[in-house]
């Protein structure tokens, strides 16, 4: 099923949640760091990513505010190898409150595509452990991915049904009767050619296709993004950035100002469908498929 929206969708670490960026490890490995949560009965040193520990990366890069047995929102849960799994699990991702409330009201679907993107900056070893490298700012980069292949409101569940997802943040929610989990399809399915990628993943490398942020920017929330992106028929492209002088066109590209907070911006690809080759070249490119 070809997505009618594509959903930017913001994760990881922040200024606000965690107290820091995300690390990009001297070798270019991405770490995205899930953001805390008292409530959570998995803990940042249960996680495994690149085989280390997310324990040991936290603790270092907040200076010891969070530790290894500090609660985690592991969420979005892309990489199989994170956690031990119960059989069946597949990669899942929770939205609730006032953030689902904005992706029902966009139509939000099977089919349709998150792009999970979030705050990173390299890191540089020192004293036995990692640093920010002070010389490097903070960027906002695309880590991961997940097609809908099913969507499920939380609280309408029975205990029989996907207990493989027990562990999950979102089933620690209260009374919220739109908390959803979206399940990842079997195959990332963009156009009509077979498909050669899972429904849902991350990317090992930053590269700069991943890149959000302006590389001339001093601030993370400065977007270079290609010229087609620029707001057209009375439509802008992402939802919440309805100003237009958020979005200023120059010669070969555009660059917006992001909105400093909100956790998913919406496009329909109705209105923009350049957006499908693109974003199918990028997660193509840099999952290890061929991009035509």
């Amino acid at each position: 099923m070809i997505p009618r929206r594509i959903i930017f969708s913001r994760k990881g670490f922040d200024s606000s949640s965690g107290g820091c960026p995300s690390p990009i490890l001297p070798d270019g490995r991405l770490l995205s760091l899930p953001i805390p949560d008292a409530r959570s009965t998995v803990s940042f040193g249960d996680i495994v990513h690149h085989g280390l520990s997310l324990g040991e990366a936290v603790d270092q890069l907040t200076r010891q505010r969070l530790s290894a047995a500090s609660g985690a929102h592991i969420d979005p849960d892309l990489n199989a190898g994170a956690l031990p799994r119960q059989s069946g699990w597949r990669p899942l991702f929770g939205q609730s409150g006032a953030a689902q409330g904005h992706l029902r009201n966009q139509g939000v679907a099977e089919g349709d595509l998150f792009v999970f993107f979030g705050l990173f900056r390299p890191v540089i070893e020192a004293d036995g452990g990692w640093r920010f490298d002070p010389t490097e700012p903070a960027r906002h980069v695309i880590w991961g991915w997940l097609q809908v292949g099913a969507m499920h409101a939380v609280d309408t569940l029975a205990g029989d049904q996907l207990t493989w997802a027990r562990y999950h943040p979102h089933f620690r929610w209260q009374d919220d009767p739109v908390n959803t989990l979206y399940l990842a399809s079997d195959a990332l399915t963009l156009d009509d050619d077979p498909p050669v990628l899972p429904g849902a993943g991350w990317f090992e490398r930053h590269r700069a296709s991943l890149q959000l942020t302006d590389r001339r920017a001093t601030r993370p929330g400065i977007w270079v993004l290609p010229r087609w992106f620029h707001p057209r028929d009375g439509q802008v492209p992402l939802t919440y950035h309805a100003k237009l002088e958020r979005w200023q066109r120059e010669t070969h590209r555009v660059v917006l100002q992001a909105v400093a907070r909100g956790q998913e911006f919406v496009l329909d690809t109705a209105h923009y469908p350049e957006a499908l080759p693109w974003i199918r070249c990028i997660i193509h490119s840099n999952a290890g498929a061929s991009c035509r």
